[in-house]
């Protein structure tokens, strides 16, 4: 008997030392009933109630070549926990001549054994959904009382000892100064390079580009509004920024996001709505480009095209 053990945790308080155990275990099952492991499928964070594991795939679509007739997984809850995923690619497997065996739970192969792995099933979908309730609840319980509820903190931010959203004394003063800078008539492309020469470093380490740049200007939370899903709360963290500044800033972006355009429109390609693509009737629209020695030209090109 050849087979492969699948083994997996998700990201709810588990690690790798669970994958670890849970290859041990199949081992062990496999030394004790002469069985040949060829090989192993492993998911680090992936859920079972999702197909979409990278691993889980290659293992469907890996028993096609029929080198093994057994899956091997710790408990049948590592597998899958939609009941309707577990039937589906247990018989996808059972086409191609192969089972899936829990090492830790005894399964017979007789009808009672039926209702036995039916009942498993149930019980590792229900405790999914169980625990996905649980952090819900959690996570809406912190949100009323503001904190923070995981992922990346904001630049300007840190958390205090009960994981409320405190002002950084470091950062927080240089999102004050970029907003001011920004409302006082700097561009995004000089603030970047300011920030650069002085080696300010974003929340991860990483030179601060335009694109991080242009959404501290946009976060809401250094005005104090606390947001999580349909949870907002307007003076829930202590305001980095005045909202008037904010404000400005916001009507600045606007602007100076329209003033490209504008100028393209009226400038440059005095054509735009008027000019059609001679080979089927849609408009063409202004387009620039450089060549290799930087020289600028423009163009007009057919929008169906552009979409194509």
């Amino acid at each position: 008997m050849n087979a492969v053990i699948y083994a997996r945790y998700s990201s709810d308080n588990q690690r790798e030392e669970s994958i670890e155990g849970q290859i041990r275990e199949c081992m062990a099952y496999a030394a004790l009933n002469g069985i040949k492991i060829i090989d192993s499928y492993v998911d680090r964070a992936f859920s079972a109630k999702t197909d979409q594991r990278p691993s889980f795939q290659k293992m469907i679509k890996d028993s096609a070549k029929k080198l093994f007739d057994t899956v091997l997984v710790w408990k049948l809850d590592r597998f899958a926990r939609d009941r309707y995923d577990s039937a589906h690619y247990k018989n996808t497997l059972k086409k191609n001549g192969v089972k899936v065996i829990s090492a830790t739970e005894r399964i017979s192969d007789g009808p009672e054994g039926i209702i036995l792995e039916s009942v498993l099933e149930g019980m590792a979908e229900y405790y999914s959904v169980e625990l996905s309730e649980k952090v819900t609840r959690g996570h809406t319980e912190n949100a009323l009382k503001c904190k923070c509820n995981g992922g990346t903190i904001a630049f300007g931010l840190t958390l205090d000892k009960e994981h409320h959203y405190i002002p950084d004394p470091l950062t927080a003063p240089i999102v004050l100064e970029v907003y001011q800078r920004y409302a006082a008539g700097e561009t995004l492309k000089q603030l970047v390079d300011d920030l650069d020469k002085r080696q300010i470093k974003g929340v991860k380490g990483n030179k601060i580009g335009i694109d991080t740049l242009n959404r501290i200007l946009s976060n809401r939370k250094y005005i104090g509004e606390y947001k999580y899903h349909d949870i907002v709360v307007p003076d829930g963290i202590p305001a980095i920024v005045p909202e008037d500044l904010f404000n400005e800033v916001q009507e600045m972006k606007a602007k100076n996001k329209k003033a490209p355009a504008r100028r393209k429109a009226e400038d440059l390609y005095i054509l735009a709505t008027k000019l059609f693509c001679g080979r089927c009737g849609t408009a063409m629209d202004g387009e620039c480009g450089h060549s290799a020695n930087g020289n600028r030209y423009s163009y007009y090109k057919c929008l169906s095209a552009k979409r194509k």
